[in-house]
């Protein structure tokens, strides 16, 4: 049986395509040809590896939300370009982009709005995340308390759901929203 090995654009092309350098390129793909072999990461893979980075609580449906997020094209795999891309985004994209991501993250079924249902479901996700780290304890009327605040904050037109633009609006006038996606910015 021959393992199907998977070929990264170049590197001029991720060059111009991310906020990375050759050289950084070049080390990150070597790790993720370590961690990935063939060149691309399935699921159950990425799920393992974020698995490492949150050892205290269950990281598997925010690592799914996650992996959802970095699969671009949507076909159950992580290439490397696509996860050099969303890294990029993450560690050095503009507010802009970064808010962007996030909002995909949180529209699980992209219709280009988040219901109170998904952004139910990511927040219970990343409190699941945090396991034993979770100072007070979290129930369901946390969570649903948590969702309720946040829709009040962003559901501008109070129409149930939050749009790109209310979300947009609502983070960038939200001081300590954008201090919070200023700690991603990173130098390899």
């Amino acid at each position: 049986m021959q393992v199907v090995r998977y070929k990264p654009e170049g590197l001029d092309a991720l060059c111009r395509n991310t906020k990375f350098s050759r050289k950084e390129l070049q080390i990150m793909y070597r790790g993720f040809k370590q961690e990935c072999p063939t060149g691309i990461v399935n699921e159950e893979t990425f799920k393992e590896i974020y698995a490492q980075f949150f050892p205290q609580g269950e990281s598997s449906q925010y690592a799914h939300y996650v992996f959802s997020t970095f699969d671009r094209d949507n076909n159950g795999s992580i290439s490397f370009e696509e996860f050099v891309v969303g890294l990029s985004v993450l560690s050095r994209g503009s507010l802009q982009e970064k808010l962007q991501w996030a909002f995909s993250l949180y529209d699980i079924n992209n219709d280009g709005v988040i219901s109170k249902d998904e952004m139910t479901s990511i927040i219970t996700a990343i409190y699941d995340l945090m396991g034993r780290c979770s100072e007070p304890f979290v129930d369901e009327n946390t969570i649903r308390d948590h969702v309720d605040r946040v829709f009040q904050k962003m559901d501008l037109n109070k129409d149930g759901f939050i749009s790109m633009d209310e979300f947009m609006e609502a983070c960038r006038g939200d001081a300590s929203i954008s201090k919070s996606l200023g700690v991603f910015d990173t130098v390899l």
